[in-house]
Order: C-alpha cells, then structure tokens, then sequence
C-alpha cells in the first residue's frame, strides 16, 4: 500500500499570510523581505518550519544547528522554503525538577507555533529524552505534514580499554563508590569517557529508544534512528527529509495518516525487541491521546510480553549505539519482527511507502549486537505491566534490566516517604534493611515530585553493596532513566500523591511480586487497606504559580501518559484569524 497523493496544486495555508495582493499580505510578506528574500520565494511554494531544540543548554541537542542547515539544502532543493524556527528544548540534563515536568509545555509551545505562523510542514528537529515526544505531541495535535529527524547517538565511550555506555555507566561507578570498589578519583577521570562526542546518550536510553519509537512509528525515513551524531551520514539524513517534507506537504500526508493503531502496535513490539526504556510507555500513551488512538497499558503488556529482547546493547545487554549502526540499526529489528509475525507491514511511513517495503532488504551485519531469536536477552522482553491491590491502574519493569531471581519476590517493605527522606537516610548504616527487603518510595509521580522524576531505580544502601548484592526490589511511582537498570518497578498508578494505595504502605508491611502472573500485591487485610485509605490525607500543597500550578492542576496519571487534561486530542490546523 502507497499513500494516495492529493490534488496539487492547492492553496497552501502559508499563502494566507504570504498570497495576495492585501494590505495584511504585504505586511507579513514585506516584514520577511527584511531577510533578503525575493519576490518570487512568496509565490506559493511549500514553507517548512524547521523547528529546532538547539540550545547550549541541552548538550545532547547541541549540534543541531549544524544539521539544520542539512535540512534547509533539503528543502530549497525541492522547491521548499525553509524556515528556521526556535522551539522549547527540555533538558534532560539541566532541567529541575525534572524535564519530563516540561514536556507537555513544549508541546503545548510547538502546537501553538505550528498553528500561529505560516507554515504548511514541519521537519521535528529533536534529540534529547523529552523533545522527541513533545515535538511529536504538537505535531499530532495540529495535524500539519511533520518529519522527525533524531541528532543521533555520541560515539562510544570507552575507559581503561571497556566500552562505558553514557548513563548506565554512571549509575553502575556511583554504585561502585559506594561498595568501595572504585576510587573518586577514577570516577573523575571516567567522567570524560562517558560523553565524548556531541549527540544522545550511546546506551538505549530514552533518546535512543524514542528515535526508534520515531521510526518505527513511521514518522522518520529508515534508517534515522542509530546513525552517530557525527557521522556524515547523519547529515545526509537531514538533507533527505529536507527534500522528503515538501513532497508530504504536496501529498498532504499526515500525522493521522501514519500514526495509527497499527503503529503504534509496532513500536510497543519494537521498543520490547530493542531492550527500549520504560519511558517510552509514559511516551508512546501520551502521543496516542493526542492522535485519538486508543491505547492502553493493557496494550502494552499483550503486545510486548512475547516479543524477545534481541539488541544487545546497554543497559540490559554489552554493546552500545554505534555498534547498533554498523550491525544495520533498527531495519534488521524492524525486518525480524515482520518475518515473526509481529509487525503490522501495511503501516504507512513518511516516505509514502509501507513500513515492510522500507525493512524487507535489510541486512544484519552482526549477529553478536543484534542477535538471534533463540539467543536473546530475554525470551520475553516487552514491558511487563503488573497490577494488583498496590497498583490498581498498573506499574511497569523492564524485564530485560532485571535480575531474574527477583522476577518472583517476597519481602519486608522499607519505606520512603520522598526522595528527601530516602537521601537523608539511605547511606545510614543502622538503616534496618537487607538486600531481601523491597526499598518503597513515594510522591514522585506525576504530580508528587511534581513531574515524575528519574528517582525510581534508587542507589541500595552502601551496607548491602559491601555485601556484593548488586541489586534489589525497588518500587515507586517514579521514573528512572533508560539508561537504569535492575529490578525496579515504576509508574505505579494511582501515585501517592492523589491517595493510591502507594501512599499507606508501612515499613513491616510485606509485599510480593510476581512477574510471570503480572502480581503486585500489598499483603495486609482488605479491610486494613480500607482503613488505611480512609484516613490518608494528602500533604500540604507547595506554594506554586504560574506553570507549576497549571501542571500540578491538570496533570493526568501515569498509567495515561501524564498529559494535560485539556491538551488530548488533535485541535488541527486551521489559520487563525489576521488581527492586522
């Protein structure tokens, strides 16, 4: 199947600001001449917002201004006019409380740039965690021709001869400090090691595993997502989709043309076969509300529990980024999921083809990095989505990260109010607590921390570390970064700052888990649970204005991707009234 072209020409929403021959034409058009452009760049050709997260802030985005000159060559070679546009970049690295808290202002931000000016196409110019959906979330939510193209991976970090993926490095050195293993002085000098390239994180952390999102959504061209942030092909992608959107925008293909049902059963299915962070769920479940596309958590757990992990790449595997390149990227993934049964080959993608035309050729370089079926990861390696009497809307793991002797645990439930109250007494050696023991955390969802930060994968406690232990029940209604690892059980739904039963669990209580069933059970009497949730009363509210109150008032949980109530839905493209 090929997408069915549309009539052209047409009149082009640009050509409202730009066409004619009225006093409001000639302005915004003779305000835009102050650039130096010519009369004849205004005669109806497609403009394309290229609409840039560069900011010297967010590093993993700090060479985008680079590609989107790639992407501007792009479009004037098809008879585009490229125009530059600056949108909300949400720092993963530098944002407090926690970027993600930020995602739905930028997409409410994108939305409304896209809808405001004179556009008639957008290439999404995203690299770092929260700009890929935030981006994408505006562009659904206008419906206007989009593209993504991704900055890329960092090259591969290495230290003392060992590879040293970008993130899981620092979770496991941090670790290592505090076991007494490593020096603070090597940490130092490993710290270079970790980032020594522009571009995302080299793991499958979160950039990395929603640039696959991206693609196997459909709305990148093949091939995007694991080419390095420095490799010239990188550039050449960006000059591809420069050339790529303004043939969309003749086409009018769109958004809802390719982010359907169907592919987004793709991605659940290719982010459980790459090892893909458990953000993506919070992600993929927020961009589908956008789009109108019903989609669940339940859908989640269905679609990825028999998909095998078979990318071997850190956090759950050895190899890193740019290795995932060079063994042929997400095409061979996407390729065995279709030969599996597992992939939806009539989804459409942006090159106006269908996905299975884009992956049928391609070629697995190296069976090592992406690996056969019988010698994956995890046999099962999509998100497991666990419920029961402490998560009645659901909790995620990611099996591939977890230590297999905990997939099925009882223990004694060590409890931490907040992230405050854990930094304040984790490293206290009479904390009483044993590596049987499940570390509890709560308030850090949605709208406890307020927006769900990366705290749910917490360091153990420096006595079980001595022991060798390396790893530990953990459960909260946090995040924790794609780069994380270990068994640790997130989103937990309804958080404890809207009175889940999250919030009334004692230390003492006994708590059990149990993978395979998909169990997460508080096992103290019905009736005392009641009781318990009767009596709760939730903690005083901060002082806040501004977005943090709008945030915390219209916020939704995690088990529907923590949008703003108000924003789900597609409000379209439709020009807005000229006040000149």
């Amino acid at each position: 199947m090929t997408f069915e072209k549309a009539t052209w020409p047409r009149r082009l929403r640009s050509q409202e600001w730009y066409g004619g021959t009225s006093r409001d034409n000639i302005y915004h058009r003779g305000w835009l001449k102050n650039q130096g452009y010519p009369h004849d760049l205004f005669d109806g050709r497609p403009v394309i917002g290229i609409l840039n997260t560069w900011s010297d802030l967010t590093p993993c985005n700090g060479h985008l201004r680079e590609l989107a000159e790639k992407v501007k060559a792009g479009v004037w070679e098809a008879g585009g006019f490229p125009v530059e546009v600056p949108v909300f970049s949400a720092s993963e690295n530098t944002f407090r409380p926690t970027a993600m808290m930020y995602r739905n202002l930028a997409a409410m931000a994108v939305e409304e740039v896209m809808r405001a000016q004179p556009i008639d196409g957008a290439v999404l110019l995203v690299g770092c965690d929260k700009t890929t959906p935030s981006l994408l979330m505006g562009a659904a939510s206008t419906d206007l021709p989009s593209i993504v193209v991704t900055g890329g991976p960092m090259l591969n970090g290495w230290f003392r001869g060992e590879r040293v993926g970008s993130g899981t490095a620092l979770w496991q050195m941090s670790e290592d400090i505090k076991a007494g293993k490593m020096s603070q002085q090597d940490f130092l000098e490993a710290e270079q090691a970790m980032s020594r390239s522009s571009g995302t994180c080299n793991t499958m952390g979160t950039a990395s595993t929603m640039a696959s999102m991206a693609e196997a959504l459909g709305m990148a061209l093949s091939g995007n997502a694991a080419i390095p942030a420095v490799d010239a092909r990188r550039r050449v992608m960006a000059q591809m989709t420069g050339r790529r959107i303004v043939q969309m925008v003749k086409d009018d293909l769109k958004p809802s043309d390719i982010m359907t049902k169907q592919a987004f059963e793709n991605a659940i299915r290719c982010n459980g076969a790459i090892g893909g962070s458990t953000n993506a769920v919070i992600h993929l479940l927020a961009m589908a509300g956008r789009c109108g596309v019903d989609l669940s958590l339940d859908d989640w757990d269905r679609l990825g529990r028999d998909v095998p992990t078979v990318v071997n790449l850190m956090p759950s595997g050895k190899y890193l980024m740019e290795e995932f390149f060079y063994a042929g990227g997400l095409p061979v993934v996407l390729k065995r999921l279709g030969e599996a049964g597992m992939l939806h080959k009539e989804a459409l993608t942006v090159s106006g083809d269908t996905i299975w035309d884009e992956v049928r050729d391609a070629v697995n370089w190296n069976e090592d990095v992406i690996l056969p079926v019988e010698k994956a990861l995890t046999a099962s390696g999509g998100i497991a989505v666990l419920k029961g009497n402490l998560a009645p809307k659901g909790a995620v793991l990611k099996p591939s990260a977890a230590s297999p002797q905990l997939m099925q645990h009882r223990g004694r439930a060590v409890v931490f109010e907040d992230i405050d109250d854990y930094k304040a007494r984790i490293n206290d050696d009479a904390l009483d607590i044993d590596e049987t023991c499940v570390m509890v955390l709560k308030n850090c969802g949605p709208r406890g921390y307020p927006g769900m930060s990366e705290v749910g994968n917490m360091g153990l406690p420096p006595k079980v570390l001595k022991k060798g232990i390396t790893d530990m029940v953990r459960i909260s209604d946090a995040r924790m970064s794609g780069t994380a690892y270990g068994t640790v059980i997130l989103h937990t739904s309804p958080e404890a700052a809207v009175g889940g039963p999250l919030a009334v669990v004692r230390s003492g209580d006994m708590i059990e888990i149990d993978v395979a069933a998909r169990r997460l059970h508080l096992d103290i009497p019905e009736a005392e649970l009641a009781a318990r949730l009767a009596a709760w009363q939730p903690l005083p509210d901060q002082p806040s204005g501004g977005y943090d109150w709008l945030f915390r008032t219209h916020v939704e949980g995690a088990d529907t991707g923590a949008d703003l109530d108000f924003l789900k839905g597609c409000r379209g493209r439709e020009v807005p009234r000229d006040s000149h």
